[in-house]
């Protein structure tokens, strides 16, 4: 089982269906979305390709496949318009890891949820990247849309054996044994 994972997709078509596409080729079975899908957000810039409707309609169509974390800007709308349900936060097992997912405005690397995880997940700093902390690996995807602090447009890829950073380019970042 592979997972592809992204987060603040912010609108952007354009880099939605980059992402996808990225995650195709690397063999994904499933889509982790870790909220900010379709507002921008009043601190943000309007990413390239902002059109939240096409958005929403091209994330519907790949509903089957998608787990989707509410973000801090996700609202009752957003719901409204999604052919998914949005979770405040999701635990997945993935082969024997345990494995925490959120949008990462309640939990973060200084702020663990409560429990034992091999692997901790969140985005909304919109920068990518992979750190152990104690004997749990915490990850960032970063943003697909809109990347801050000189970081690349990037995603994560997961299996049961790693966790895997790469560029929206395709290039791989960084990558840790699970």
């Amino acid at each position: 089982m592979k997972i592809a994972v992204a987060s603040d997709l912010h609108g952007s078509l354009l880099y939605a269906r980059a992402f996808f596409q990225k995650a195709d080729e690397l063999g994904a079975d499933k889509v982790l979305l870790l909220g900010d899908l379709y507002y921008h957000g009043v601190r943000n810039p309007l990413p390239d390709g902002y059109d939240p409707l096409r958005l929403s309609e091209f994330l519907n169509q790949n509903a089957h496949r998608l787990i989707v974390v509410r973000g801090n800007c996700d609202s009752a709308v957003d719901l409204t318009v999604s052919a998914f349900d949005f979770v405040e936060s999701a635990v997945l097992m993935l082969g024997e890891k345990r494995v925490h997912a959120s949008h990462g405005d309640k939990f973060d690397i200084d702020h663990l949820p409560l429990g034992e995880y091999d692997l901790v997940l969140y985005g909304h700093y919109h920068t990518g990247f992979i750190k152990e902390k104690g004997n749990t690996i915490v990850a960032n995807p970063g943003s697909t849309s809109l990347p801050k602090g000189g970081t690349p447009r990037s995603f994560i890829l997961l299996d049961e054996q790693s966790v895997s950073l790469y560029s929206l380019e395709g290039d791989l970042l960084d990558k840790k044994a699970l």
